[in-house]
Formats: C-alpha cells, sequence, structure tokens
C-alpha cells in the first residue's frame, strides 16, 4: 500500500511531461493517490496531451489563479470528481523572461513586477483559499521553490517572487495550522523545465550543481524533487509546517 493510499491530490501547474507537476502526479498515483491535474488557457491542449502518459488519466481543470471566476468555481469543478482534498500542489511560476530576468533587474517595470508576484507568489494563498472548504483535516499544501534566501545570477524578479512566496508559505502555515492543515515548500536544484529554459543564461546553474553538490545532481531527473513533494503530502510529517525541504543534492549546505 502506498503512502497516499486514500488520498486525493490536485496538483496544479502541469504542462508537459517536463514540469515537475507532472513528475509529482506520477509518484503520487504510484503511491496510490486520487490525482486531479490543473493548467490554463493556450497551455491547456498541452496538458490533456501530456496526462494520457499517466495511468490513470486525471481529470483536467482549468485554473487561471489570476482569474476570480476561476477560483471561485474551482469547488463544484473538483466535486464533480472526489468530494474532498488530501492536498494541493502548487507548482506554479511566471515572470516575463524579456523584462523581468537574464540580468534586467534594474529596469523591470512595476506592471511586470507585479504579474511574477501574483502569479509565483500571492496564487499560493489564493489558490489555497480556494481549495479551503475542501480539505480535509489534516490536509497538506506543498508548493515549489527554488531557494530565495540568496540572490541568484540571472533568476531576478523571479527570485524576489520565490522570497514572496517562501514567505507567504510560513504565514499559511500560522493561519490554517488550526484547521489541520500544513504549508510547506520544496526548494529543488535546477531543472531542466520549460521554465528554466526560458530563463537566459540559466544553463551557469548546472555547471554550479555539478561541481559542489555533495550528493551530486541530475538536472534531468525529477524523480527526487517528486518524491519529496509527495513525501510532504504523506501522513510521515504530521507535525511538519512553514517548513522548506532541500532537494538539491545538498549543495545548499556548502560554501565556496
Amino acid at each position: 500500500m502506498g503512502i497516499l493510499e486514500g488520498k486525493n491530490i490536485l496538483v496544479a501547474g502541469v504542462t508537459l511531461d517536463t514540469s515537475i507537476g507532472f513528475h509529482v502526479a506520477r509518484v503520487a498515483q504510484l503511491e496510490g493517490a486520487t490525482v486531479i491535474v490543473s493548467n490554463f488557457g493556450r497551455a491547456l491542449s498541452l496538458t490533456g496531451r501530456v496526462i494520457k502518459k499517466l495511468d490513470p488519466v486525471p481529470p483536467l481543470l482549468e485554473v487561471d489563479v489570476t482569474n476570480d471566476d476561476h477560483l471561485s468555481g474551482l469547488v463544484d469543478a473538483v466535486r464533480q470528481h472526489v468530494g474532498s482534498l488530501d492536498g494541493l500542489v502548487h507548482s506554479l511560476a511566471f515572470a516575463n523572461p524579456e523584462t523581468a530576468l537574464a540580468g534586467k533587474f534594474l529596469s523591470t517595470p512595476w506592471q511586470d513586477v507585479g504579474t511574477a508576484l501574483q502569479v509565483s507568489a500571492y496564487s499560493l494563498t489564493s489558490l489555497t483559499m480556494a481549495c479551503r472548504p475542501l480539505f480535509s483535516n489534516p490536509a497538506s499544501v506543498v508548493g515549489l521553490t527554488f531557494d530565495a534566501r540568496i540572490s541568484w545570477p540571472v533568476y531576478d524578479w523571479m527570485g524576489v517572487a520565490k522570497a514572496a512566496l517562501e514567505s507567504t508559505s510560513r504565514y499559511l502555515a500560522r493561519y490554517l495550522g488550526p484547521d489541520g492543515v500544513r504549508v510547506n515548500l520544496v526548494a529543488a536544484g535546477p531543472l531542466e523545465t520549460l521554465a528554466k529554459k526560458a530563463i537566459g543564461g540559466a544553463e551557469e546553474f548546472n555547471e554550479v550543481w555539478s561541481q559542489r553538490a555533495p550528493l551530486g545532481w541530475d538536472p534531468k531527473d525529477m524523480e527526487p524533487t517528486a518524491r519529496g513533494v509527495v513525501a510532504l503530502l504523506s501522513d510521515f510529517f504530521p507535525k511538519t509546517t512553514g517548513e522548506m525541504i532541500h532537494v538539491d543534492g545538498g549543495l545548499h549546505s556548502t560554501g565556496a
């Protein structure tokens, strides 16, 4: 019996089979969960094709985290498939690669900064609150970050947005803990996702990780990160909340 046996999990942010969310959904299913996935807009058709690689093929919902109608209708949409949620995975982020990344930090207009913060950080709150009526007790919310305690080259306003995400997760943990809802993050090392490929110069991270990660790091291997998320979704961390778990080959613990 898997560690998510009998649990219902919503994975928000699945586009391709190189999406971290896709591999979270796959491992969650292997561990016994009933999985629902979401995406929105033009990417929805890509999601529809890629989830056919999962068994069983999960239901697909359209959820734009900047659309109030989508958020307000989420409870009814989920209840067409399951009666409650035991877990929510936030695998969402966006910053305009033309203006907010790759060394353009000092010239990024507020409109693009605001979009990055809304989609990448505030959405952890808006999506969690939209799902709140569905949560069982206990329930687990898990988001994905790229350790934003320090600055990184070319990551720029996405780094700021991830720092906001990390703080947001701690406040959600504070306020939702009495309801039995745990909120944690997984800080993954650099992975060859669609988002990473949109950042000019991000290949530099692979070189750093190849030299410094004590356990080594394969940027094409999503399995360790997916397992970390699934572990936090399970009942094996019953008193862990407001935490950021590193799945990065140990690089965060090393100096120069």
